[in-house]
């Protein structure tokens, strides 16, 4: 077979992998896409009671690609986000109206995502190579030749990992990785109430650990409920009363009426942080370069910040005509996204630690914490903006200029 030529070859056709690919394909790159599932099966995906929270700065990222347009009848503004500790008095209110600038995020259903991106690959110029993976890679001076199973080959000038946390080619390429695991087990679905939510999210902290309850649309909110490792197996087997029951012990009866959702979801936590996000002629982006708690819903934001980074990186490097592959590009990536998310792997392991305990002492402090910074309107505002994806050393997409 006769290999095909490109100047990007993005690894893994998930939500992060599509963006990228999506934005590259908009300033003239030759991009393709190789993912082991049907783009058409993503296309046609249906409500599954996942979904993502898109900070303030991930929308800005998704407007400047042309993405946000196809998700904005779908997604749910988060306006405010109240966090209490179990059932302290004591809590922390963030308010959208404090920071002027919208609301604090949006939640969308990732299905509504998928479909989305699929279809819009579908009209783009970007080539797909699905229902297939990754076999080898060789990596040369100036490409990376990407062998695939169904036995075709793509040469890149550049090769993006963008397949998860359990990466081929972050592996082939020789990238390691540091991992740790949580005594946690994460569980998502999503639920329909009765009283309408307002717009406003919940973090509940627990001793098995946070508790969320995320507006979506339709009177409807996304759970994500981590809990001890020893008792999530029992939870996922009860009915749906049952079920329902269980949440409802959790965040009270404040939405009235809760019925679950089609689906539930469990998955181990844990932490993955690859040692390097480059190597020769390859960089890793979203779970495949860092995989965190889902303590602050951060997961999707950062991928997206890696999107707009290395976009912007690669499209400097291709309008002065230089290699977008080469040393100086790849380490002005590594550079500008790896302390943000060493950052936030510090702080969503450290808040786990802290709240995931009913140790008296730590309890009041923690408590006490919460209410002091509620009462610091100007810490306050700091605190929505880092959550917004505002603060930092922000690419042009996330400040709302063009790519």
């Amino acid at each position: 077979m006769t290999t095909e030529r490109f100047d990007i070859a993005v690894v893994g056709g998930g939500m992060v992998g599509l963006t990228l690919a999506l934005g590259l394909e908009g300033v003239g790159a030759r991009v393709a896409v190789i993912e082991r599932a049907s783009l058409t099966d993503m296309a046609e995906a249906s409500f599954d009671g996942r979904g993502s929270a898109i900070a303030a700065g991930s929308q800005r990222i998704l407007d400047g690609i042309g993405l946000w347009e196809l998700l904005q009848a779908d997604a749910e503004p988060i306006l405010d986000i109240r966090v209490a500790d179990g059932a302290s008095q004591l809590f922390l209110h963030y308010d959208h109206r404090e920071v002027g600038e919208g609301p604090l995020g949006w939640i969308v259903e990732n299905a509504h995502i998928r479909r989305a991106f699929a279809q819009a690959v579908a009209l783009s110029d970007v080539i797909v190579f699905e229902n297939t993976a990754l076999a080898d890679a060789r990596f040369e001076a100036r490409s990376t030749t990407l062998e695939l199973v169904d036995g075709r080959t793509v040469d890149a000038t550049l090769a993006i990992a963008a397949d998860g946390r359990q990466s081929a080619l972050r592996k082939l390429a020789g990238i390691e990785a540091v991992r740790w695991s949580y005594p946690q087990t994460g569980i998502v679905c999503a639920v329909t109430h009765e009283a309408p939510h307002h717009g406003i999210a919940h973090e509940h902290f627990l001793p098995s650990g946070p508790f969320a309850i995320l507006p979506m649309t339709r009177n409807r909110s996304s759970i994500v409920w981590t809990e001890r490792n020893d008792l999530a197996p029992a939870i996922l087997e009860l009915d749906d009363d049952d079920f329902s029951a269980e949440l409802k012990r959790r965040f009270g009866g404040f939405l009235g009426d809760v019925r679950v959702g089609p689906q539930r979801w469990a998955y181990p936590l844990s932490v993955v942080h690859a040692r390097d996000y480059v190597a020769p002629r390859v960089a890793a982006v979203g779970d495949a370069a860092h995989a965190i708690h889902p303590i602050a819903g951060q997961g999707f934001n950062l991928g997206l910040r890696d999107v707009a980074a290395l976009a912007e990186i690669i499209v400097d490097r291709l309008r002065l005509g230089l290699d977008p592959g080469d040393t100086e590009a790849l380490m002005r990536y590594q550079k500008w996204r790896k302390p943000d998310n060493m950052m936030m792997i510090a702080a969503t392991d450290s808040l786990n630690r802290l709240f995931s305990n009913d140790i008296a002492p730590v309890r009041m402090a923690r408590d006490t914490g919460l209410a002091l910074v509620n009462q610091l309107p100007p810490l306050k505002r700091v605190l929505m903006r880092h959550a917004m994806g505002l603060v930092g050393d922000l690419p042009r997409l996330t400040r709302g200029e063009p790519l």
